[in-house]
């Protein structure tokens, strides 16, 4: 069953009163989504999930950024350790319990470390990857570019803000595609079965993205069908602090 928008709205409260694991903040946040038919994508997904569609459509979404302030609930953030380049390939889910969601085929990040920590507290697919990002003072255009250490799913974007930025309006595809608050994952050390894990932040504040280049490798990798032609939709965050919670039984 298909999630209605009340119940959409209230996983932004989901965590009132529960104790987060961890800190971060995602910043210079890319969007970049296309779409699918859904029988293709559907095909993808594990048992005791579902696609989440909007306009009939499935969506597959491409999201480059930086992760700092990494930090254990309790602990400092350590400098080095704290702050690397993070890529994502994802398509958004609803599980047997109702709930929307997402759904990662890959996440590449630039700290080996936090590929190892990342796979084993919370059963996401991450990757190494050696990573770069730099962006221009002046004219805001942010050069990331991206390789995983198995030479497989390399890709270079451009990209920067622009317009106003705003809040995602409730029932609109923006709201769809980014106000999200839930992943799944499969807990591999109790039998493959599905969990989810809440993130608490607030509601994002977007621009439309100028894109100048992206590119498409992670999703063919993550063995999903190239895209053809350009993202349907783009759009960019320039930041927001996130709370992390621990995986959970539905």
């Amino acid at each position: 069953m298909t999630p209605e928008l009340p119940t959409r709205l209230a996983q932004r409260e989901a965590t009132r009163g529960s104790t987060p694991v961890m800190f971060q903040r995602w910043s210079e946040l890319l969007f970049l989504h296309w779409t699918f038919e859904p029988d293709v994508i559907a095909r993808t997904l594990p048992t005791g999930l579902s696609l989440d569609t909007f306009d009939g459509k499935a969506w597959i979404g491409l999201v480059p950024f930086r992760m700092s302030r990494i930090r254990p609930r309790g602990l400092p953030a350590v400098p080095w350790l704290s702050a690397f380049p993070e890529m994502n390939v994802r398509t958004y889910v609803i599980d047997e319990a109702g709930r929307a969601g997402v759904w990662f085929y890959s996440l590449d990040a630039a700290r080996w470390l936090a590929v190892h920590f990342a796979r084993r507290a919370f059963q996401l697919p991450y990757f190494h990857a050696s990573m770069t990002v730099s962006r221009d003072a002046e004219s805001g255009w942010i050069d990331y570019h991206s390789r995983r250490h198995d030479g497989r799913a390399e890709a270079t974007f451009r990209y920067r803000g622009s317009g106003e930025e705003r809040e995602a309006e409730p029932g609109t595809l923006e709201f769809f595609l980014v106000e999200r608050y839930l992943l799944l994952a499969r807990d591999s050390r109790r039998g493959g079965s599905l969990r989810g894990g809440y993130v608490a932040h607030p509601p994002y504040r977007f621009r439309d993205a100028e894109v100048g280049a992206f590119g498409v490798e992670p999703l063919i990798a993550a063995g999903l069908p190239e895209p053809v032609g350009p993202p349907a939709h783009a759009a960019y965050v320039e930041g927001v602090d996130v709370s992390v919670f621990p995986l959970e039984r539905g």
